[in-house]
């Protein structure tokens, strides 16, 4: 495989790893053939400029895998520790992670992630490497803009500083790929005074460290399942002066993001604020993400502007937008279901993410909800979660029918969350939704709950409550407001 052929590669792995998608689920979103995405994902096949733009318009990479292909010239050299002369064949199929354990450090500015895992081979033949990747991402979600930080300032193996054991063994690596944002490693069980291969029935802790900078990390922290585990487990360990809060949410290549089954444990140790979050038996390709909230960066930020953050301030710094955006106005585009069942996911795995950020900071005694323009997606899904604790999935949903009865509520917005308004309502609504299958279904919803779903539907069409709210009648503002954290009352 030649070296421009090789980086495309690498950058493709990465998005699709990014995306969480198999062979099979990119190939269905491209209209490609599985086989031809293992051909040249194995460089039996050599990649061409459609096929390029169409895997970089499905994953969403910014223009980061068109670039990879058309970049000219040969990889930058490969840095590291003094390599062995041979080079390791043997395969990691057979290993089995008995305990994935990983830690991620913030202090001063960097982040350091600890990653131990304990291997155990079950196969026949001796192991000699392992492969460890390092993925950086810092403004998730948005990848021209992730993407124009790494070329003009990438990730090098000098700030990088990684460093490798196995037990009290030093290990040396080699490169396997080398990107502006990613990195692939093999690690080797060999130092220069010694080897020391995992035989088959014996097992083995590899630990290794690295260092990024805070303007090179993102607040998220993301661990994949790609080899048979037994336990995974992550800590999160920040000074308490940052005010951390975090929050969890996991994927897989064929369920929607949910938030962790078990809760985040935290623990206060001087001064330190520690997260702890376990799983047993975790499925193979399953996500688990991680991410946080430093509440003394706002309170800086406001102390330096000599002035009280607005509650509207707060939802934009949480990645809300606001209105006056051209995306609120819009009608959001349907997904063709379920051949874009990968992008419904994705979409809805963001809208989960945005609202455990804003539920961590407001007390919703009401309910709430969050519509896909909300978060900049103009994608017809939103979802709602409901006083209970309910989460109701909407994709492509419209009213189709609604009760004569009305009554009128105070609502508030998210985007516009300085102010509360009266809007009139319908009691109950039908509404007609699509399932991430493709099957069209009609849920009938009730009283607050009704409410709630017919305040995110009307986002998905370009409505604001204010569109609904009687001649007249204002919204009053937040202070005037006295229902904030009771629910609505129904006879």
């Amino acid at each position: 495989m030649s070296d421009e052929a090789d980086a495309f590669v690498a950058e493709l792995k990465r998005w699709r790893d990014v995306r969480g998608l198999s062979q099979s689920k990119l190939a269905q979103a491209m209209g490609y053939d599985r086989s031809y995405i293992s051909k040249i994902e194995s460089g039996t096949e050599r990649p061409n400029s459609a096929f390029a733009k169409r895997a970089d318009e499905v994953l969403q990479a910014g223009g980061a895998v068109r670039r990879a292909l058309q970049a000219a010239g040969p990889r930058r050299a490969e840095a590291g520790p003094p390599q062995s002369a041979i080079e390791p064949t043997d395969s990691t199929a057979s290993l089995i992670v008995e305990h994935d354990d990983a830690e991620l450090i913030y202090q001063d500015g960097m982040y350091r992630p600890v990653m131990r895992r304990r291997l155990f081979n079950g196969g026949t033949e001796p192991v000699a490497r392992y492969m460890v990747r390092i993925s950086v991402d810092r403004y998730p979600g948005d990848p021209d803009r992730s993407n124009e930080l790494y070329r003009n300032d990438p990730l090098t193996w000098e700030e990088l500083q990684l460093e490798a054991w196995c037990g009290d063994e030093p290990m040396l690596w080699k490169v396997r790929h080398d990107r502006d944002a990613f990195k692939e490693v093999w690690m080797l069980f060999e130092n220069a005074d010694a080897r020391f291969p995992l035989y088959p029935g014996e097992s083995a802790e590899i630990t290794y460290a690295y260092n990024v900078s805070e303007t090179k990390w993102g607040h998220w922290f993301q661990r994949a399942v790609r080899l048979p585990t037994k336990r995974l487990s992550v800590r999160l360990d920040f000074p308490s002066a940052m005010q951390p809060s975090a929050w969890g949410m996991e994927t897989s290549m064929t369920a929607e993001a949910l938030p962790f089954r078990a809760p985040i444990q935290r623990t206060v140790e001087d001064d330190r604020v520690r997260f702890a979050w376990a799983t047993e038996d975790p499925p193979l390709h399953a996500r688990y993400r991680l991410e946080w909230r430093f509440k003394a960066e706002s309170i800086k930020a406001r102390e330096a502007q000599n002035a009280p953050m607005a509650p509207s301030e707060q939802m934009t710094e949480l990645g809300i937008v606001q209105d006056g955006d051209d995306i609120l106005r819009q009608n959001a585009k349907p997904f063709d279901l379920p051949a874009e069942a990968e992008d419904a996911r994705r979409v809805v795995a963001e809208l989960q993410s945005a609202m455990e950020r804003v539920a961590s900071v407001h007390v919703f005694g009401k309910g709430m909800g969050v519509a896909a323009p909300q978060i900049g997606i103009g994608r017809a899904a939103a979802i709602v979660r409901t006083p209970d604790g309910e989460l109701i999935t909407l994709l492509n949903p419209h009213v189709i029918d609604e009760a004569v009865e009305q009554d009128q509520q105070y609502e508030g917005c998210l985007s516009f969350f300085d102010v509360r308004g009266k809007v009139p309502r319908p009691l109950a609504i039908q509404v007609e939704h699509t399932d991430i299958d493709g099957q069209t279904r009609i849920t009938n919803f009730q009283h607050g709950v009704a409410r709630l779903v017919a305040h995110e539907v009307d986002h998905l069409h370009g409505m604001l409550y204010t569109d609904r709210m009687e001649p007249g009648v204002s919204p009053i503002s937040v202070e005037q407001y006295r229902g904030t954290g009771q629910s609505w009352q129904y006879r």
